[in-house]
């Protein structure tokens, strides 16, 4: 199970690589969301999951339930909601201005946009 889980992670970085190396706007917003989900999964997935163990410490419980984890997750996930609403208001505002959805604001060689 380790190895299709941190499969899947390095499947999930690797296209948000790729998408990130794209020329577009649309295409950079969808990297860095990918990217952020990659590693939220890989920080949920190294604070292991527990079964009926409670997450606070206690005479009674022989193992307990790390909580960190999940509130680091939690709170990435919040962040990088925000975070790519910010990046989507400056890649609109990038549109609006330069008049292409390039991330370097030049227009494609064929004179598209």
């Amino acid at each position: 199970m380790e190895f299709l889980v941190a499969t899947g992670i390095g499947w999930v970085v690797a296209v948000g690589i790729y998408l990130l190396l794209r020329g577009r706007t649309f295409s950079v917003v969808l990297g860095l969301t990918l990217i952020g989900y990659a590693v939220n999964v890989f920080i949920f997935a190294m604070g292991r999951l527990w079964s009926g163990a409670p997450p606070i410490l206690s005479e009674a419980a022989a193992e307990f339930a790390d909580p960190l984890p999940q509130a680091l997750v939690l709170t990435a996930i919040v962040i990088g909601f925000a975070t790519t609403g910010f990046v989507i208001e400056l890649a609109l505002r990038s549109r609006h201005e330069s008049g292409s959805d390039h991330v370097d604001g030049r227009r494609d060689r064929d004179g598209g946009a």
